[in-house]
């Protein structure tokens, strides 16, 4: 069995969209792209570093697919490079993508059929970077094993969130957390069953 991990840099109230740069994902003219960027320091580069470092095939939505594709290839040899462009490339998509970057698999009509057939094959995790819209799929379809979340002590009122309308209830384990020196908690949950409730 392979687990699918979603790895996400996430505001305060929840935002994931455009953490790298201004012009990653102006969709309904989001401002803030980037928002990341100056809370970075070492501390979080050895954390990434750590979670890049174990085998990983990639999970993509078209979007974030395209934005790797163009970037990961052209970067030579490097710690975080290699193991992106090493890796096997799922990518999500209705349509029909241009797949030259190296080990790229197109998924497209019964998505969560085939998903949850890739689930059960043996292989290293599946790690999901970026990719709102294909995340919204994994969630209503309790596909999701592990949530690796990268929470900034930032809001940002307004942009694509991690989970939006439609995700279902589900109960998660916290395995590990970090802070880091500007805030950043580094935080891993994974799936634990249901919602349970009851009365103070």
């Amino acid at each position: 069995m392979r687990k699918i991990v979603v790895l996400s840099f996430i505001s305060l109230d929840g935002v994931m969209q455009a953490p790298g740069g201004p012009a990653e994902d102006v969709t309904d003219g989001f401002q803030y792209g980037g928002w990341t960027v100056l809370y970075w320091d070492e501390i979080s580069d050895r954390l990434m570093g750590e979670q890049m470092g174990m085998p990983f095939d990639l999970l993509l939505g078209r979007k974030t697919y395209d934005i790797f594709a163009a970037y990961w290839p052209t970067q030579g040899p490097k710690e975080v490079g290699d193991p992106f462009n090493k890796a096997t490339k799922y990518v999500v998509s209705g349509s029909s993508p241009d797949l030259s970057w190296e080990n790229s698999v197109l998924i497209d009509g019964d998505v969560v059929a085939k998903l949850n057939e890739l689930k059960r094959q043996d292989g290293p995790m599946l790690q999901v970077h970026g990719s709102g819209n294909m995340i919204q799929t994994l969630l209503k379809n309790d596909l999701v094993d592990e949530l690796w979340l990268k929470i900034f002590p930032v809001t940002l009122g307004s942009g694509k969130r991690l989970f939006a309308e439609g995700t279902m209830p589900a109960a998660f384990e916290l395995t590990d957390s970090k802070i880091t020196s500007t805030g950043v908690i580094f935080a891993n949950y994974k799936r634990a069953g249901d919602v349970k409730t009851g009365s103070f």
